[in-house]
């Protein structure tokens, strides 16, 4: 029998497709043609003996087998790049300064900063972990190498930019029910009539914050009451006022703590919200090899994180 041997081409394009959440997508990002990419699926397939993808109402989903592939084409591709990195990149120099939002970087930091580390110890980092529009300004001053941040209407024209995954806004509570017993969450829960339910409790970031604004809106539009009960300009602070049973907030499942969760939306009246864009912006100019590097191994993390949050 002879053995099968996966192509890491592939793979890479299979798991680009799932994090984008589109293989059209994936074929613009990997600078391929959709038919091509649509092939490396098919090959895939083929090897594998078994579908990976299966149809989900007007897009994609993973099988069972998928699902088992999808796990190990990140090992691969990651001790794939990383043996890049150690053969090619080991004399690497500089200053790496990349910004994130705060629930990007506790998910993906860690790892992603110790791999690249250990792989070139001789670049330093600094990281920024602060709202969009300061990262998007620093940006703009030359303050920042890169950064990742959510997309959520802000004008960034001026600036380079990469979709790297889309999410589901969603809203959130508390991880358990018994949180959620508040006479607002109740009256929301048993979906009486609009002018029969106490004002909707939020709680979101500090003004300004586009979030606020889609949240607001969709709420107005769907004619439920509504009223800030926590703001703060800290995410953490955000989920310990949701986690205590305060109100509501409203973010994708990136990143969420285990004390929070995304709540089920059916019987409760709350209006459904939409995707948003995670976006890597970079510096104008010709970026260094260390800062190319670093870019690609958030991004496969980031992918990888963010596949989960949309499971």
């Amino acid at each position: 029998m002879s053995r099968i041997t996966y192509d890491l081409d592939v793979l890479r394009s299979f798991s680009t497709g799932i994090a984008l959440g589109s293989y059209a997508r994936a074929a613009d990002w990997l600078g391929r043609s959709t038919s091509a990419v649509s092939a490396q699926l098919k090959k895939l397939e083929s090897q594998a003996g078994t579908p990976l993808l299966r149809k989900a109402g007007r897009g994609l989903a993973l099988t069972e087998a998928g699902e088992t592939m999808l796990a190990y084409a990140h090992r691969l591709l990651e001790l794939n790049d990383e043996a890049v990195a150690a053969v090619n990149g080991s004399s690497l120099q500089g200053l790496v300064r990349v910004g994130l939002q705060e629930d990007l970087g506790e998910a993906v930091l860690p790892a992603a900063l110790g791999r690249f580390a250990r792989a070139h110890p001789g670049v330093r980092i600094e990281a920024c972990v602060a709202r969009s529009a300061e990262l998007r300004e620093r940006l703009e001053l030359g303050q920042l190498d890169m950064a990742f941040a959510w997309d959520v209407g802000a004008d960034a024209a001026a600036l380079p930019a990469e979709r790297v995954l889309r999410l589901p806004l969603q809203w959130i509570g508390p991880a358990t029910l018994s949180s959620l017993d508040a006479p607002w969450w109740n009256a929301h829960a048993r979906r009486g009539p609009a002018s029969a339910r106490p004002a909707l409790p939020l709680v979101l970031l500090d003004a300004p914050c586009p979030l606020r604004d889609i949240v607001t809106a969709r709420l107005e539009r769907a004619g439920i009451a509504w009223r800030h009960a926590f703001n703060s300009a800290s995410l953490g602070a955000l989920w310990a006022a949701t986690a205590a049973g305060l109100g509501l907030s409203v973010r994708t499942a990136f990143g969420l703590p285990a004390h929070v969760r995304p709540i089920d939306r059916a019987g409760t009246g709350l209006p459904a919200l939409p995707q948003v864009a995670l976006a890597l912006w970079r510096r104008p100019g010709e970026p260094e090899p260390a800062v190319e590097r670093l870019a690609s191994l958030l991004v496969d993390a980031i992918r990888g994180a963010g596949e989960g949050a949309a499971a």
